[in-house]
């Protein structure tokens, strides 16, 4: 007796019902190329990513998916497991209530539905068992909206691979997660370019009423606020931008730099926003107080 063909094991692939406005695949970035004029990209906020992958039993640098205001919906071809992080928000599965921040079994068919964020925050992130397995472009998923490197941002009816389960899911009883902030308080370690504006310009910066601007996107945090005074007059010669700097455009009002912000730029940096202080940035909505506090002395007289 001739034994059947075995049958290959197909995938599961994911169908966008709902795209959102704006859902991007992303993972932890593609660090190293800025001497290409190609910025790091990748989820502008890391540990909820991390945390999603970790629930589904994912390597901690899979690729999920941000969504940003009003979240997105997916249909499987076949079941998968996935979790719900970042900005808290409602999830359906089927139509029925599902948890966030745990790991969901989602059957063939069925409708994963992750709503607008609820509790405050802008993006939330989906990870599945096995990742978003989209092709790598210089060696990351992610979608850099600034450069149109990697896939493009959600649309209804594209559908996504799903690559194998790489572990075990991992319930938790408790989900480590700072949740969204009342007021934005950001470090800024000062210069390289500080000796561009006058002291009382640095005053401002640290005593100003400072809210985000609705303007604000994956590229940079836009600031409403007073304007910052100049020292000196002209522009800088282009020169290397870095992640949390904090640039000052002609109109004199901050801008820090998110994943996607250019790697090079003429405006005069006045200071910088250590990295672990950018994903409460990147999930205050429109509105959010800001305040900068300095992190080493400085001239303010």
């Amino acid at each position: 007796m001739t034994a059947a063909p075995e049958t290959p094991l197909v995938e599961p692939v994911l169908t966008v019902v709902r795209a959102g406005a704006l859902t991007t695949v992303q993972d932890l970035g593609r660090p190293g190329h800025a001497h290409l004029g190609v910025p790091r990209s990748g989820a502008l906020d890391p540990p909820a990513l991390r945390l999603a992958n970790r629930l589904v039993g994912n390597a901690a640098d899979a690729a999920g998916l941000e969504t940003t205001i009003s979240g997105c919906a997916l249909r499987p071809s076949r079941p998968v497991v996935v979790a719900v992080t970042g900005a808290p928000c409602p999830v359906r599965v089927g139509g029925r209530p599902a948890a966030w921040g745990a790991p969901v079994l989602v059957p063939a068919g069925s409708v994963l539905d992750v709503g607008a964020p609820s509790g405050g925050g802008l993006r939330s992130y989906v990870a599945v068992a096995g990742g978003v397995a989209v092709p790598r472009v210089l060696g990351s998923r992610s979608t850099d909206l600034l450069s149109g490197l990697g896939p493009e941002p959600l649309r209804e009816g594209a559908r996504l691979p799903v690559g194998p389960r790489h572990g075990p899911s991992r319930a938790a009883d408790a989900v480590p997660y700072p949740g969204p902030v009342r007021e934005l308080v950001l470090p800024l370690a000062p210069g390289p370019r500080d000796d561009w504006f006058t002291p009382q310009a640095l005053r401002t910066l640290v005593t100003g009423r400072w809210t985000v601007s609705p303007d604000s996107n994956r590229i940079g945090l836009r600031t409403l606020g007073p304007a910052l005074d100049r020292a000196r007059d002209g522009e800088l010669p282009s020169e290397g931008m870095v992640l949390g700097a904090v640039q000052v455009p002609p109109d004199g009002r901050p801008v820090v730099f998110l994943a996607d912000h250019p790697t090079t730029g003429g405006y005069p940096v006045i200071g910088v926003v250590p990295e672990g202080s950018l994903p409460a940035a990147a999930q205050s909505p429109p509105g959010t107080r800001i305040r900068f506090v300095l992190l080493r002395p400085t001239r303010l007289m």
